[in-house]
């Protein structure tokens, strides 16, 4: 017989769509239709002989009264990134497998990343805005000597976690120079990226690019500085596609208001998004995009994917490939 599963999600279609949820259903037994975060309220009966939960962004809160309504829960597949706003010290006192596709959504991070990296270099956002004021071509046009470019110049990256390392990769076909600030990387791991490592001071003093992929934790909350921003190389540029709170904002803006040579590009801030009357959307050197870089659209169904690889290691008695750790759910982007 097929072990008895639930879909609990907000938006199922987006990251099962019809050819994830045909797959799906060849493999387990359903036992109702797709459920809310507020299932508990609406149809726990269901929950009483779930052995597998098929989640994403909307998943139920994890806690003693959830998991006393879904004793013969042994899996929780996540079709999305990190687990942390909804998982409980109850749930992993439990031993339930949680599963996230949190690999998958990293891959268009990287790739909005590398794209941002450069046009950056080649100070795509300066000129853009020049030509647009100017209705003409800035003077010098045809050298640009202050245009960094894409050979012998230095990117920095601030963490190397999945997504840092993706970016790794995505830069080595590139004649650039790679720098990177995470104290937890063994240089070994370093030296295999073709990255090197220095301190923070230093990813801001040398780098052309600064990319930030730092997971939001309370040790990192307010890490970035005004300091190391104003400490920046000229006309180069600040990249956040992790979050807005490990950034002081308000040291940012006033860092790029007396530095009109650098640009800040920001798919996230701290709120998102800011507030009306936040200087993020008037300084002419900021560039804000609403928190488009993980996955959209067709390509969350990746994630549904890899929910669908583990569903299937774990149906055939292989390890796990996304299975997550409490300590790794604990530091998760």
């Amino acid at each position: 017989m097929k072990p008895k599963a639930l879909y609990i999600l907000g938006n199922q279609e987006l990251i099962y769509g019809p050819q994830e949820q045909a797959e799906i259903e060849q493999l387990v037994d359903l036992v109702g239709p797709t459920q809310g975060s507020n299932v508990l309220t609406t149809a726990p009966e269901l929950l009483a002989d779930v052995e597998i939960i098929l989640s994403g962004w909307g998943a139920p809160r994890l806690d003693d009264a959830f998991l006393q309504a879904a004793p013969n829960l042994k899996i929780f597949l996540y079709g999305a990134g990190s687990v942390r706003g909804f998982v409980t010290e109850a749930f992993w006192a439990r031993d339930i497998v949680i599963t996230s596709s949190w690999a998958a959504n990293a891959i268009p991070v990287s790739e909005y990343t590398l794209s941002t990296i450069l046009l950056s270099l080649k100070r795509f956002w300066a000129y853009s805005s020049q030509v647009r004021a100017l209705k003409s071509f800035p003077e010098g046009s045809t050298k640009h000597s202050r245009t960094p470019g894409a050979f012998g110049t230095t990117v920095g990256l601030i963490s190397l976690g999945m997504i840092g390392r993706l970016v790794c990769e995505r830069l080595r076909p590139f004649d650039l120079r790679v720098i990177a600030y995470d104290p937890f990387v063994d240089p070994d791991v370093a030296a295999q990226l073709g990255v090197e490592l220095v301190s923070l001071p230093q990813v801001f003093e040398r780098s052309d690019v600064v990319s930030l992929h730092t997971p939001w934790l309370p040790e990192t909350e307010g890490m970035i500085t005004g300091t190391l921003l104003r400490s920046m190389k000229p006309d180069s540029t600040f990249i956040n596609t992790a979050r807005g709170a490990i950034v002081r904002e308000d040291e940012l803006i006033a860092a790029l208001r007396d530095r009109p040579d650098l640009w800040a590009i920001l798919d996230v801030t701290y709120p998102e998004p800011p507030r009306a009357d936040s200087a993020l959307f008037t300084l002419p050197n900021i560039l804000v995009t609403p928190h488009i870089a993980g996955s959209q659209a067709a390509e969350c169904r990746r994630m549904g994917q890899y929910v669908i690889a583990d569903l299937r290691r774990y149906l055939a008695g292989e390890p796990l490939k996304w299975a997550l750790t409490q300590e790794q759910a604990r530091v998760m982007a």
